[in-house]
């Protein structure tokens, strides 16, 4: 790791980090609803808690989908700047991308892959 880069590539692209962030976008998914039913039911406790993880999702799915298209995203020149301001809507922008661009990258699967040789070499020792 170069000094200058303060996140892991591991961070980003390997298979823990795959189920956390399509976690995150599933979960970032309630946020609308979740606002919905506490404008209408009033605030409730247990409401605003998971509006809150919600919320926590869709910053954790946003900040690593941004990272990951700066640095990872090997696609056309028109494909990044149209996720680009896709992006800008939150939590949806970053879901999609994370299900559509993300989740079917080339470095992704390379570093899933990776992650399942060593796993299995692992077990058989």
């Amino acid at each position: 790791m170069e000094p200058f880069q303060y996140v892991k590539k591991e961070w980003i692209v390997s298979t823990g980090a795959r189920r956390l962030y399509r976690a995150a976008a599933a979960i970032s998914m309630a946020v609308y609803p979740l606002l919905l039913a506490l404008i209408y039911d009033g605030p409730l406790p247990f409401l605003k808690q998971l509006l809150f993880i919600a919320v926590l999702a869709t910053a954790l799915n946003g900040m690593a989908m941004e990272f990951f298209r700066f640095r990872f995203d090997e696609s056309q020149a028109w494909k990044q700047i149209f996720w680009f301001c896709a992006l800008i809507f939150i939590p949806i922008g970053p879901a999609l991308y994370c299900l559509l661009v993300y989740s079917r990258s080339q470095v992704l699967r390379t570093a899933c892959s990776l992650d399942e040789t060593i796993v299995g070499a692992s077990k058989h020792l």
